[in-house]
């Protein structure tokens, strides 16, 4: 493995466990543990203890300006209102989470570089390179206004696209960076019809993902205004919702195409390692959908299946490019 291809492989690992670590935040609670950006509680390290926080080292100004843009209560961005709020532990796991922001952003721009001096010859990979930069840098942006919006819906279902959506080029570029990159066995055919499936499952899964995320809000808001209402009840509210009926929906069409993809792969002379991969999760998917729809909507398992909506993304991003015959010399 050639060192491009390392840091673009490093790249696409550090997005996907920044997703999962993001999904700890969202589960736990966290997300405002830092009510700041960049800064958390206005300094460096965050405090451990509610002692060790100077008020006066964050700009109220600032938080205000931002509640107005947003349309949030004035009453929550008061000195009084913070205090009350803090918890050392969100304080620390959204810390932990900006932590680990930053491999996202070293080995994406250490690719792009990499791209630039190596792999000229190969004009979609700089592409591929710049497109994951622009889309990390934005998403950092996207990150800062989920704290001055206080954590507001629309916002966060926007940061958690973008998270996923930089997962595609990402793949692409660890892909076509190779030496010889992966590709699938059959005719052209079979290759075409590989590539609409797995271009259709691409499309499925983003959209899944997108409302998935919605239905993690509506987590957040029945653990506000029914607190005293078990997790295993919640399921009994969702079910209402035009957001989980279609994600439901969604999951069975996605485990009928993977079936019919890995089926159809076997016939041409075996699936290979990323179409059974990608069999492998939709089934563990569809089995955290059930513990969830069943049983009860347990933070680990919420984390599970995000993280796994990740790695799902990345396999099948890299069956719809090892469909396709890219030239070894260019």
């Amino acid at each position: 493995m050639s060192l491009f291809q390392k840091s673009a492989t490093a790249a696409l690992v550090a997005v996907i466990f920044l997703i999962c670590v993001g999904a700890i935040v969202r589960v736990s609670g966290a997300g405002m543990g830092c009510p700041d950006w960049p800064r958390c509680w206005g300094r460096l390290i965050p405090p451990t203890k509610i002692e060790e926080i100077d008020l006066s080292k964050i700009d109220f100004k600032k938080f205000e300006r931002a509640a107005v843009r947003h349309g949030r209560d004035l009453s929550t961005v008061t000195p009084e209102h913070l205090l009350e709020n803090f918890n050392p532990v969100h304080t620390w796991t959204e810390f932990i989470n900006r932590l680990s922001s930053l491999p996202v952003g070293f080995f994406s721009m250490s690719t792009l570089a990499l791209a630039l001096l190596r792999q000229r010859r190969r004009p979609s990979v700089p592409l591929a390179a710049f497109t994951s930069v622009f889309l990390v840098g934005v998403n950092a942006w996207m990150g800062a206004q989920v704290v001055s919006s206080d954590l507001k819906p629309g916002v966060l279902t926007v940061h958690m696209a973008l998270a996923m959506m930089v997962v595609i080029p990402m793949t692409y570029t660890a892909w076509r960076g190779a030496d010889r990159p992966w590709t699938i066995k059959g005719d052209d055919r079979f290759r075409t019809g590989m590539r609409w499936l797995s271009g259709l499952l691409l499309v499925l899964i983003f959209v899944e993902g997108v409302f998935g995320t919605r239905i993690r809000e509506m987590n957040t808001e029945l653990a506000k205004s029914h607190a005293g209402l078990d997790r295993s009840e919640w399921i009994g509210i969702l079910e209402h919702t035009w957001s989980y009926l279609i994600h439901r929906s969604f999951s069975w069409v996605i485990l009928a195409a993977a079936v019919f993809g890995w089926w159809r792969a076997k016939q041409v002379g075996g699936p290979g390692r990323v179409v059974t991969g990608v069999l492998a999760v939709v089934l563990g998917q569809m089995v955290l959908g059930l513990i969830m729809a069943r049983v009860e909507i347990h933070p680990v398992v919420q984390v599970a299946h995000l993280g796994l909506s990740a790695v799902l993304l990345a396999l099948v991003m890299l069956w719809f490019c090892g469909t396709f015959r890219p030239s070894t010399r260019a």
